[in-house]
């Protein structure tokens, strides 16, 4: 969840000291891009996701510090609760058998944390929000063990001042409160990182923008949540309302959430940064010892410590980061959208498809985010959300008659976006046999109206149909899950339904 930091009293005055940092910060950012002192192009991508731990009964295991401790590996680390770890992939050129080495790694990586994670009896799921959590599991003392966590939970109670209050209507109600932000840690995610030059900046995050939903639409994959089936993917609404630090009378008023999907189309990556500190008070008034025009003035690179913490306490579907890497400053996409699992397959085939789609996108002569309005563009995020697979979605039309109109989502996919995605594809040298076996993954998910969210709904239910009750349905649904993600299969050819008992004698 972002860079380390030391726990601390805060005083009334360090906010606003904080407040005038991020200006300066601000006013560096805005030095380096016209100053063209960014990295080259260089087509580097990168790849996190956030996992679970449970035992071998489906349920949630809160170990991952003993986890982390046989693991040894930095690739690994901490999320938000002990049930959490996530898993860092290094950054990889976007060409060649790029997805293939990506899903070996992630295998790999995957195989060895779930063989260490057994030693402790638990094991390693990826999905977007683990069917078995209860409320119990998810409250301030199953927060992991670290100085960020705290505060971080801390300052968004503070700043809220009262419980915070969950209530998602889907297939069903959930209606709760919890005290801290502990149920954010329920929303399990796969995160794709694109580096870009500031001046392609702005048409990859518009692209990412534009294309969220249909992410969302065929990659759902976190139907459940505290034994209620709600949105085929309740991680938005969930995350949103787990970190709202406004009480109803400032969601009245029309303060923005820090859970964002945004406003508009952007024209540089300057417009969000400075809209975070526009918009958002600073939760964590950490301040550095640098300052960065002084560094600028100096001819060095700045790391803009402050604006790079307060950017990862607004939580963007799209979020943009500074980095620096071999001292040499960069821009990233870190396109936040996709929850993980359910396979590696999955994952890799999901990967392959938002860059290659906005690869096409970005370069398109007439952008699609010249066409769609960017409230459509919004709505579209919210219905791929409830609906998933089945959604249909605002897009502009083909052709001279311009405007809009409203789709599925399985065919705008298969007719439009694929080959646009196979197209981007090409464009960043990926070899076509990786192409062809990822995007045909994607293409089957369409074609059956199958994927993560449609599996577990309907093992469930048949579950429930063979008399096992809510509880049971749940854990058994996820055990199976389980050994289906394990098998490795794409999730479009999963059988619906837990297992025949093995015959007696």
């Amino acid at each position: 969840m972002g860079e380390k930091v030391v726990a601390g009293p805060f005083e009334l005055a360090d906010r606003q000291r904080y407040r005038a940092k991020l200006g300066r910060c601000l006013t560096g950012l805005e030095r380096l891009l016209a100053e063209k002192r960014f990295d080259r192009p260089k087509n580097l991508m990168g790849l996190e996701i956030e996992l679970n731990l449970v035992g071998s009964d489906g349920m949630p295991r809160m170990l991952n510090g003993e986890v982390l401790e046989r693991i040894a590996s930095r690739d690994f680390q901490t999320e938000l609760a002990m049930f959490n770890l996530e898993v860092n992939i290094a950054p990889h050129r976007l060409d060649g058998r790029v997805f293939d080495r990506l899903a070996e790694e992630i295998r790999t990586s995957l195989a060895y944390a779930h063989r260490k994670a057994g030693e402790v009896d638990a094991g390693i799921l990826m999905i977007g929000i683990l069917p078995t959590l209860d409320r119990d599991d998810l409250v301030s003392s199953n927060l992991s063990a670290v100085d960020r966590y705290t505060l971080l939970n801390d300052q968004i109670v503070a700043a809220r001042g009262e419980d915070f209050v969950l209530d998602i209507e889907g297939v069903e109600h959930l209606t709760c409160t919890s005290g801290s932000i502990a149920p954010e840690a329920a929303c399990t995610s796969v995160q794709l990182h694109l580096q870009v030059t500031p001046d392609r900046f702005a048409d990859v995050w518009n692209a990412a923008q534009a294309v969220a939903a249909v992410q969302v639409a065929v990659g759902a994959n976190s139907p459940f949540l505290f034994g209620r089936e709600l949105w085929r993917e309740s991680r938005p609404p969930l995350f949103q309302q787990a970190t709202d630090t406004r009480p109803p009378e400032l969601q009245a008023q029309g303060v923005r959430p820090r859970t964002w999907f945004g406003e508009r189309w952007v024209t540089s990556a300057y417009d969000l940064f400075e809209e975070n500190l526009r918009y958002f008070p600073p939760l964590l008034p950490i301040h550095d010892d640098e300052e960065p025009l002084d560094v600028l003035d100096e001819g060095g690179i700045p790391s803009l410590a402050e604006l790079v913490l307060h950017n990862g306490t607004v939580y963007r579907w799209n979020r943009p980061v500074y980095g620096i890497a071999d001292g040499v400053p960069h821009l990233r996409v870190e396109n936040r959208v996709l929850p993980a699992g359910p396979t590696v397959t999955d994952v890799i085939a999901n990967t392959a498809f938002y860059y290659g789609v906005v690869r096409a996108l970005a370069e398109e002569s007439r952008p699609v985010w010249t066409r769609l309005p960017f409230e459509a563009a919004a709505a579209n995020f919210d219905t791929a959300c409830r609906d998933g697979i089945d959604a249909r979605l605002v897009w502009p039309r083909r052709g001279r008659l311009g405007g809009t109109t409203e789709i599925d989502a399985v065919t705008l996919v298969r007719d439009e976006l694929l080959p646009l995605a196979e197209a981007g594809l090409d464009a960043w040298g990926v070899e076509p046999a990786d192409r062809d076996l990822y995007l045909g993954v994607i293409d089957e998910r369409c074609r059956r109206r199958a994927n993560g969210a449609t599996w577990q709904a309907a093992t469930f239910h048949q579950a429930l149909e063979q008399g096992l009750s809510r509880e049971a349905a749940l854990a058994a649904t996820t055990r199976r899950y389980s050994e289906l993600m394990h098998l490795g299969e794409p999730v479009h050819t999963w059988p619906v339904g837990l297992p025949e008992p093995a015959p007696l004698g």
